[in-house]
């Protein structure tokens, strides 16, 4: 059987390679000595970001780890929808490049520029890279206005936000339409992080007393990002360029609309195209449509058989579904348990 490995997998490897061979000292030798192969072989890689790869390999297991609990995500919260992620596959770190700026797209790069923030602020957290650690600005420090002390080990969700600002943005070369939404919709997904930051405390004091309070910054559940960004998915705001006078490149988005100059806000989501209906299978737009879809023949949401199979109607299959039941335990020492059963229907969409 041939193994095939990824490239982030590969990265991992050289990892563990240089633990065993030189333990601590040999995990940059490694590194160095195969990130130029890594990074040459890892697709879907703007030039810039291969430089980022080939001087910090290190980082990159953090930006991969970032980019699949944002396409999880991504997955999790369009799960009943037409449209349920699954079109951007990991064949690149990336996902499919799609040409449609929809809201759908608006929304995935949000959520990626998050997730890639997030995961490299943990990494830092955690002492996994040599170039960060805990916030050093909330350490030691007395809040007079509050009255505690910043202790322990606050998440730099700065530095997280600064490397996603610098390594997902670098894709963006040619200045368009397309491109000034990217960035647009990049930077509300890091916002949305560093708003969603939690603060946790701890009580010192004889007996349970409040004496003195230490507190910390530290990440959210990234889900609570999803369910951000899926609420400002559902307000986006269609954009489109505005070219100032004898410049052939647009200079900035403006909200869509007759007579309207005005600028989305920095919290909007942006997109330039309408969604497709993304019933019928199309690569351009990201779309493998709905048939063969489970749905919910009773819904009226989303998941409904109506809406998800496109008024092309649904086939019902029944089947039986058994499981291990009424279970008691022996003394000494047995389990033995009925067998249940129930029949249950399945729609399928057309």
């Amino acid at each position: 059987m041939r193994l095939v490995l990824s490239p982030l997998d590969l990265c991992h490897a050289f990892l563990c390679i240089g633990l065993m061979l030189f333990g601590d000292g040999g995990v940059s030798s490694v590194l160095a000595l195969g990130a130029s192969i890594i990074c040459s072989k890892m697709p879907g890689l703007a030039p810039r970001q291969r430089a980022f790869c080939q001087n910090r390999p290190d980082v990159m297991v953090a930006v991969g780890a970032g980019t699949r609990i944002g396409l999880e995500e991504c997955q999790y919260q369009f799960r009943y929808h037409r449209w349920n992620c699954s079109s951007l596959s990991d064949r690149t770190i990336f996902g499919q490049e799609l040409k449609v700026g929809s809201k759908e797209m608006a929304f995935t790069y949000a959520l990626l520029s998050a997730g890639i923030a997030y995961a490299i602020t943990n990494a830092c957290g955690q002492g996994n890279l040599s170039d960060c650690g805990c916030d050093k600005e909330k350490q030691g420090f007395y809040d007079k206005d509050n009255g505690w002390r910043w202790g322990g080990c606050s998440a730099d969700v700065r530095h997280g936000i600064m490397f996603s600002r610098d390594f997902v943005n670098a894709r963006e070369v040619k200045r368009s339409a397309r491109t000034l939404m990217n960035l647009h919709n990049n930077e509300v997904g890091r916002k949305t992080l560093e708003k969603s930051m939690k603060l946790e405390c701890k009580c010192h004091g004889v007996s349970g007393s409040c004496t003195m309070k230490t507190c910390w910054m530290t990440l959210p559940n990234f889900r609570e990002i999803g369910f951000t960004l899926k609420e400002k998915y559902k307000k986006a705001v269609m954009v489109e360029p505005y070219r100032a006078r004898r410049q052939r490149q647009p200079a900035f988005l403006i909200v869509k609309g007759p007579h309207s100059y005005q600028k989305p806000t920095e919290t909007d989501l942006v997109y330039t195209d309408y969604s497709p209906s993304f019933c019928e299978e199309d690569l351009v737009t990201g779309s493998l449509g709905t048939k063969g879809r489970m749905c919910n023949r009773t819904s009226t949401l989303e998941d409904g058989c109506a809406l998800l199979c496109c008024d092309r109607g649904y086939n019902t299959f029944r089947y039986t579904r058994t499981w291990q039941c009424n279970c008691k335990f022996h003394w000494c020492c047995h389990v033995t348990c009925n067998t249940c059963s129930e029949r249950t229907d399945a729609y399928v969409c057309n």
